[in-house]
């Protein structure tokens, strides 16, 4: 049976694609959890509150006059998400909430409410910080009608210092992983093209320009990487769907015009580490000397 001749450009594409696409599905998922948390951040934020209780003395008129003078404040989030963003809590309700919270019915032994009626502001996601929410705090407690500001105190500084962990890692592993791609890819390919160390000095000797030369080999890696980030980004998109059908209020957190961005800068990425690798493997077999390639 005769030998199957050696053709510029052909060599194994199976152990390519697979590390391209094992490490390009990882950088993804990088980025999916950092979209999914940015996504969680901006909810969190947006329903953010600062209670408002109301002075006792104060009547309906005045309780109405308040409500005007906070509906008109900077900071209240008026966004299209958030329809009601100040919401009225007669001291009934919060006492029913209190004794559903607690199992314990403080009326009872009191004889009476001692709660106060309030309002719960949503504050907007810009004033997401514990000095801003301070200010927040001192300027209601200037309006009329106001007897006491209450929120959760370092919630925000807390929650901005973890997202801003959580970012560092998931960046740092992405680009480890883009680090150990490129490396891993560049070895794969080098030894690939080893095997074809010969065809290509001989195109040299009798003729070829080097852009001649790496023309099919550079095609070659262009399309490997395109398979692989069409792999990685169809196990992405699987992987998600996946998530959002078994784990409930996941869907909520999905912003489907990022997921087709993301799944594009992971296609563009393998298509670069492909064409980048195969070009660096390439020029070694270009300059190296006849002695050298034995």
């Amino acid at each position: 049976m005769p030998k199957k001749k050696k053709k510029i450009g052909s060599y194994p594409n199976a152990m390519i694609v697979m590390s391209l696409t094992a490490a390009l599905f990882l950088i993804g998922f990088c980025g999916l959890l950092v979209i999914q948390s940015k996504k969680l951040v901006s909810i969190i934020r947006q329903n953010i509150e600062v209670r408002v209780f109301i002075d006792k003395a104060v009547t309906k008129a005045g309780q109405d006059s308040l409500l005007t003078a906070l509906k008109a404040r900077p900071y209240v989030n008026n966004t299209p998400e958030t329809p009601n963003p100040i919401t009225f809590v007669s001291k009934e309700e919060a006492a029913k909430e209190f004794i559903e919270g607690t199992k314990e019915d403080f009326t009872a032994f009191l004889g009476e409410n001692p709660l106060r009626d309030s309002y719960r502001v949503k504050i907007g996601e810009d004033y997401f910080e514990e000095s801003k929410l301070q200010a927040i705090k001192k300027d209601i407690e200037k309006l009329g009608g106001v007897y006491e500001v209450v929120y959760q105190e370092d919630l925000a500084d807390n929650i901005n210092r973890n997202v801003t962990k959580i970012y560092a890692v998931l960046a740092s592993f992405a680009l480890i992983m883009l680090i150990i791609i490129v490396l891993l890819v560049n070895n794969t390919i080098k030894l690939a093209i080893y095997s074809q160390r010969f065809l290509i000095r001989s195109m040299q000797l009798v003729g070829a320009t080097n852009g001649f030369i790496q023309r099919p080999y550079i095609l070659r890696g262009a399309m490997q990487g395109t398979i692989g980030g069409v792999l990685a980004g169809g196990l992405l998109i699987g992987l998600q769907q996946i998530a959002v059908r078994n784990v409930e209020g996941l869907a909520m957190l999905q912003e489907y015009d990022k997921l087709v961005i993301l799944v594009a800068v992971v296609l563009a990425l393998g298509i670069m580490i492909g064409i980048a690798s195969t070009y660096q493997s390439l020029a070694r077999y270009l300059r190296m000397a006849l002695d050298d390639l034995y």
